[in-house]
């Protein structure tokens, strides 16, 4: 199969219509190259620290662990306790608040929450920028753009590179600060293997949007891994010796061949994926991770809801725009409440209103705030006395409603797989796993006879897991693929062609079919951690040709014939320059694409030089 593109006749492109050319120097090309260079998952890394940021949708922050300390255990993980208003958390807000230059960080966290508060009080706060929750913008998007913007609280929009990149470097000097306490000024930068969390049903362009952020700001590509949420939770979960649930088990007492789910429970979205045991006592992913944006923030949305039913929502609007601090610390306080709501209550649950917005009701309606409740669907379930909402069980039970079913309806479907059949326990992890309503739908549904597994601190499984993920990466030993990965190609046309009719062309009276899918990886297929898949040949079609370029297709099929099919998406792009365009047509390249990895890599080879580099696909636009 010829792949190849030429730089002076686009006319003549036959043999690939699936490439491009660019007016490129061999210099230009080689720079880009160079930069796109990626080093392969290392089998086992050796680092002195592992450093691992986990970037949640409402809460992040950050761990590490020396090289000794994990050899001794691999528990052992220095994570910050961080403190806002009356809270002490493992986690802080994941809030950015960006001075009025809109390139400069002036404060994250439970910081950034009190200091934008405070602005907005003193109605100073108009030309600064804050986002919060802004990384759900990363989620179920096929296509994402270099340039893409975020809008902050007040509608104001920002590159969301920027606002990415400015939180990572804030976790990363802050964990600096403290790595640096700890062994003075010993600590070089080719010391630390920095890992980054993302979920496992995220799809490549915003893992790479999410790379390119950390290495803006300041982490080094090479010294920069990814690391899939559950795969790290699961990883952190099989070195604790007890866990708790239904009774007391150890999952790192699970023998080869056990099967088990764990689920990932976030602010924004669930993961949900499947693991089994192999031998010395690593781990394959038997089903494809899937979920949805059913986290912790569904509760937080319908709760939001509720409070807007009763005071009416251009009423709560006012309040949010005119109170902002308020409108913060309502929401910090019903986060501590949400984790304590049980699913047995009858006894009614208190919510404590600020006084400012019982003031805005009045002055927007002309009602107290007993009046507004008397008029809504709630008149009978909830009372205000003395600034604080008494709310009768059954109604806080279905701020969860929505989240939870869907959670409950995915497993569901996801047993019934022959991949999942025959599983012996339930993993829950992430922060959500810690409410209490979730932990009872789960065992009511499928604590029959089979063991719940919540280990202490669910919130930080990942963030740990990930630092063991950076000391031992090979322990994840295969994955299943998520699509059907390809290249667009042609072949000469023949009697013999089963693919649908196509576009064609003629080279030198000879007819190629166009727009073939060309196969790499099926959907659901078994890839092993550093497994190359079959080499490519490609070559150039014209002499003063200096690259070869390839698009890369996916789709949720097996057997996609063509990439005009539906279902298939262009994702990416991958770039092999020719710095050296003396042997011309005769200039040979070898491919191979590593999917087993957290990211998908290339072996290419110069055939003529016997050079390999590993590199990349661009799946950013």
């Amino acid at each position: 199969m010829y792949r190849s593109t030429s730089a002076t006749d686009r006319q003549r492109r036959f043999r690939s219509a699936h490439t491009k050319v660019r007016p490129t120097s061999a210099k230009d090309s080689q720079m880009r190259y160079l930069s796109r260079q990626t080093e392969q998952e290392p089998k086992e890394c050796c680092p002195l620290l592992v450093a691992a940021i986990d970037f949640g949708t409402t809460y992040s922050g950050w761990a590490f662990s020396f090289k000794n300390d994990f050899d001794k255990d691999p528990t052992k993980v220095c994570a910050k306790n961080w403190t806002g208003d009356q809270l002490v958390s493992s986690k802080t807000p994941t809030c950015v608040l960006i001075n009025p230059d809109g390139k400069t960080l002036d404060s994250f966290g439970y910081e950034a929450e009190t200091k934008y508060a405070e602005l907005a009080t003193d109605e100073l706060h108009k030309p600064w920028f804050f986002f919060r929750r802004f990384k759900m913008m990363l989620f179920d998007k096929m296509k994402i753009q270099r340039q893409v913007t975020l809008e902050d609280e007040t509608g104001k929009r920002l590159p969301a590179k920027t606002v990415f990149s400015l939180a990572i470097h804030f976790l990363k000097n802050d964990l600096l600060k403290e790595c640096h306490n700890q062994l003075a000024d010993v600590l070089q930068e080719e010391d630390i293997q920095w890992v980054l969390t993302v979920p496992a049903i995220w799809n490549d362009a915003a893992k790479q949007f999410m790379r390119e952020a950390a290495e803006d700001a300041g982490i080094l590509r090479s010294k920069l891994m990814i690391a899939l949420e559950p795969e790290a939770a699961s990883l952190f979960c099989r070195h604790l010796a007890v866990q708790k649930g239904d009774e007391d088990m150890s999952l790192a007492s699970f023998k080869s061949g056990t099967k088990y789910i764990v689920v990932d429970a976030g602010g924004g979205t669930i993961d949900i994926t499947v693991h089994q045991v192999i031998v010395d006592g690593k781990l394959r992913e038997l089903h494809k991770a899937s979920g949805g944006a059913w986290g912790g923030t569904e509760v937080d949305k319908a709760y939001e809801q509720f409070i807007a039913c009763v005071a009416g929502k251009e009423t709560f609007q006012v309040f949010k725009e005119e109170h902002m601090d308020d409108y913060i610390d309502l929401f910090r306080t019903f986060e501590v409440k949400k984790r304590e709501i049980s699913p047995q209550q009858s006894t009614k649950v208190t919510f404590r209103i600020p006084p400012s917005l019982a003031e805005t009701i009045l002055e927007a309606t002309g009602h107290t705030i007993k009046d507004r409740i008397l008029l809504s669907e709630y008149r009978d379930q909830v009372w205000y006395q003395s600034g604080k909402l008494r709310v009768d069980a059954d109604v806080t039970r279905t701020f969860f409603q929505k989240s939870v079913d869907s959670i409950i309806t995915h497993i569901s479907s996801l047993t019934e797989k022959q991949s999942a059949r025959n599983y012996e326990a339930i993993l829950m992890v992430g922060g959500f796993s810690e409410s209490k309503v979730l932990q009872d739908v789960i065992r009511n549904k499928f604590g029959d006879g089979m063991k719940i597994i919540i280990p202490e601190g669910a919130g930080l499984a990942v963030l740990k897991g990930a630092v063991i993920f950076g000391h031992r990466p090979s322990t994840i030993a295969e994955r299943i693929c998520k699509y059907t990965y390809g290249e667009s190609s042609n072949h000469r046309t023949s009697e013999n062609c089963k693919h649908p009719p196509t576009k064609t062309r003629d080279y030198d009276g000879v007819k190629y079919c166009r727009n073939i899918f060309d196969k790499h990886v099926t959907v659901g297929q078994t890839v092993k951690l550093e497994e190359e898949q079959k080499e490519m040949i490609s070559y150039p079609i014209s002499d003063d040709q200096t690259e070869i370029c390839y698009k890369i297709y996916t789709s949720s099929l097996p057997d996609p014939l063509l990439v005009t099919e539906l279902g298939c998406v262009k994702v990416g792009e991958i770039t092999i320059p020719i710095l050296d365009t003396t042997l011309g047509r005769k200039r040979k390249f070898g491919s191979r694409f590593i999917f087993g990895g957290t990211e998908i890599a290339v072996k290419v080879e110069d055939k003529a030089t016997g050079e390999v580099h590993i590199q990349t696909v661009d799946f950013l636009e």
